[in-house]
C-alpha cells in the first residue's frame, strides 16, 4: 500500500505519516517546500524525510494508491494537480483518520479552547488502566511515543477535532468528518475569523458537529457556555445530552486552573461512556502532569517559576493568566504572548484580546511585522495592540532581541530578585510564556532556565 503526503512537514501530517508507516505493508513517501524541527529530525530518523525540498510532479505515479494532502498545500500545488490529473484517492488528514476508524468507537473533543489537554487526559487514563486507544492529539503526552497511531486491534479512537479548514480542497472544518459516538464541547469562543468572519458563523460549524454525530451517541458540553446551551437544546432527540462544570472532589492532581478542573471533568464523563468508572479515572488522572507546552513548567528555583503555555486566542489567554494568577497569588506574575494566528494579526479581531492580560503583575505582548507581511493581512501598529488590550500593564513590542532585553533587565539572575522596586513586596516571580510560535526562534525553556538564574 504506497501512500504519498503533500506537505509532509506539518505537526500533525508528519506524524500521521510515521503512524502509517509502522503498520504492516505500507510504503509511506512525502514532500514538503519547508520542514523545520521537531518534524524534521522525527522523519528524518524514520527514513521519511525528502532528499529535497519542493514540489515533483514527476514523482506522482499511478502505482500510488493514495494521497493524503495538508493544508500546508495550495489548490494549485504541482504535486496536488498531477494526482487529480491522474484520478488518485486523494484524502485530507481527518477524511483518512475517519476512514481507519470508521469501525470503531469514537470520541471526539472539540471546542474553542482546551482540546489538546482534554483529549490527552482521556488518552492518559485508557493508557494507565490498559485500556487500548487509536488517537491523534495535538501535543506530546508522557506515555506515548507519537501524537498519532492507528491500528487494526483497537476498539476506541480517541480524536482532538479541529475547526480549522479541512483542506485546500475541503473548506468545511476538520471535526466534520469524525462522527462521534461520544463528543466533548469544551466551550466557543470566536476564533479563525479569516475562516469564520463573524462569531454567528463560527457558532453555526460547532452545531453542524453536533450534527454529524453517530445515532445515539452523546453529547457532553460545558455549562457555563450560553451558545453550548443553545446547540444543546437544538440538538437531535436520539442525542443525549451531558452539561459538566468544573470539578470540584478532594482527589491531589498535579494540574491547576478552574479551566483544567473543567477539562478533567468532561474527560471522566467522556471515559463514562465506554464504562471506564470515575474513581478509576479520578485515581490514574491524579498523576498527569499535563500535554507538552500546556501549561509546562519548564524552569523553577526557590522562590520562582516559570511555564510555557499554547496560548493564544484570548480565551485561552485569559484561562492561562488566571490560572497562574491564582496558583502563584503572592508572586510577581510577568506574561510574555506572541500574536502568531492569522486571527490575533488581524485588526478587526485585535478588541477580542480587551482584558485578557489583566491579571499579569506586567504584561508583554511581541508580534512582527514581517509575519503578518508573509500572511499577506493589513499591517497593525504597535499602539493598535496595545490599545486593543485594554489595560495599563501592557506594554507592545515587535523586535524579539527588544523583548528578551527587556525580560532580562527585569530579573537579577544572582538571586532570582526583580529588579522592580514596585513590587519588592511579592515573594518571587511566576514568569509566563505563551505562543503558538516561538518568539522569533527563541528556546523558550532556556531563555527561561536563564532568567531564572539555572542556564
Amino acid at each position: 500500500m504506497r501512500i504519498h503526503f503533500i506537505a509532509i512537514g506539518g505537526a500533525a501530517m508528519h506524524n500521521l505519516a510515521l503512524a502509517i508507516q509502522q503498520k504492516a505493508g505500507y510504503v509511506v513517501t512525502g514532500s514538503d517546500d519547508e520542514i523545520f524541527d521537531p518534524a524534521r529530525t522525527h522523519l528524518q530518523e524514520a527514513g521519511l524525510l525528502p532528499d529535497e525540498m519542493g514540489w515533483h510532479p514527476e514523482r506522482i505515479t499511478p502505482d500510488i494508491d493514495a494521497i493524503i494532502l495538508g493544508m500546508h498545500a495550495r489548490e494549485d500545488n504541482p504535486e496536488l494537480v498531477r494526482a487529480r490529473e491522474l484520478g488518485l484517492r486523494i484524502y485530507s488528514f481527518p477524511e483518512y483518520l475517519y476512514e481507519q476508524t470508521k469501525d470503531k468507537f469514537r470520541i471526539v473533543v472539540g471546542g474553542s479552547h482546551g482540546k489538546t489537554t482534554t483529549t490527552a487526559m482521556i488518552l492518559y487514563v485508557l493508557n494507565r488502566l490498559g485500556i487500548e486507544a487509536d488517537y491523534m492529539v495535538g501535543a506530546q503526552i508522557e506515555g506515548f511515543e507519537r501524537m498519532v497511531r492507528l491500528s487494526d486491534t483497537a476498539k476506541y479512537a480517541v480524536f482532538e477535532g479541529d475547526e480549522y479548514l479541512t483542506s485546500p480542497l475541503d473548506l468545511r472544518s476538520k471535526f466534520l468528518w469524525y462522527k462521534p459516538h461520544t463528543a466533548i464541547l469544551t466551550g466557543i469562543a470566536w476564533d479563525h475569523i479569516n475562516v469564520f468572519p463573524t462569531f454567528d458563523l463560527y457558532v453555526e460549524t460547532f452545531r453542524k458537529f453536533v450534527d454529524t454525530f453517530e445515532p445515539n451517541g452523546t453529547f457532553i458540553y460545558y455549562s457555563g457556555d450560553s451558545n453550548l446551551q443553545t446547540i444543546a437544546q437544538g440538538a437531535r432527540k436520539d442525542i443525549r445530552c451531558r452539561p459538566y462544570a468544573a470539578y470540584k472532589g478532594e482527589v491531589p492532581m498535579q494540574v491547576f486552573g478552574q479551566h483544567n478542573m473543567e477539562n478533567l471533568q468532561a474527560a471522566c464523563m467522556a471515559c463514562e461512556t465506554i464504562g471506564v468508572r470515575p474513581e478509576d479515572f479520578y485515581r490514574e488522572i491524579s498523576t498527569f502532569t499535563g500535554a507538552a507546552n500546556r501549561l509546562e513548567k519548564i524552569a523553577e528555583t526557590a522562590t520562582s517559576v516559570a511555564y510555557k503555555d499554547f496560548a493564544h486566542s484570548p480565551s485561552k489567554l485569559r484561562a492561562t493568566i488566571k490560572a497562574v494568577r491564582e496558583r502563584y497569588p503572592d508572586k510577581r506574575l510577568i506574561a510574555a504572548m506572541e500574536l502568531h494566528t492569522f486571527s490575533s494579526l488581524m485588526a478587526d479581531f485585535l478588541p477580542q484580546y480587551n482584558g485578557c492580560m489583566a491579571d499579569a503583575d506586567v504584561a508583554y505582548v511581541y508580534f512582527n511585522p514581517k509575519v503578518i507581511e508573509h500572511k499577506r493581512l493589513t499591517p497593525i501598529t504597535a499602539e493598535e495592540v496595545r490599545r486593543a488590550f485594554g489595560t495599563a500593564n501592557v506594554e507592545v513590542f515587535t523586535e524579539s532581541e527588544a523583548l528578551q532585553a527587556k525580560l532580562r533587565s527585569l530579573f537579577n539572575t544572582q538571586n532570582d530578585k526583580m529588579a522592580n522596586p514596585q513590587m519588592a513586596n511579592k515573594a518571587g516571580t511566576a514568569l509566563l510564556m505563551m505562543s503558538s510560535g516561538t518568539f522569533d526562534g527563541v528556546d523558550v525553556k532556556r531563555f527561561a532556565q536563564e532568567l531564572l538564574g539555572q542556564a
